[in-house]
């Protein structure tokens, strides 16, 4: 698996998570103003969930190896 699919998918999961503890009322970054906080999380969820899936994200075997043939057929072009 690629490091930048790990990396992606590890900022994906903290902005959920964090989503979640937002939504239960538990701040996890002690800020005073509720509202921008609020308004932070959900605009970091939204861009590492549109970063996070806009690239290929290969996790099975066979996907890792049809990316390997495709960057080897760009390689002959």
């Amino acid at each position: 698996m690629k490091k930048e699919t790990i990396i992606r998918t590890v900022v994906l999961i903290i902005a959920l998570v964090n989503q979640v503890l937002v939504m239960f009322g538990i701040t996890p970054l002690p800020i005073a103003e509720e509202e921008l906080y609020s308004l932070f999380t959900v605009l970091f969820t939204i861009i590492a969930s549109v970063w996070t899936w806009w690239k290929n994200n290969s996790f099975t075997k066979k996907a890792q190896e049809a990316d390997k043939y495709l960057e080897n057929l760009r390689k002959e072009v």
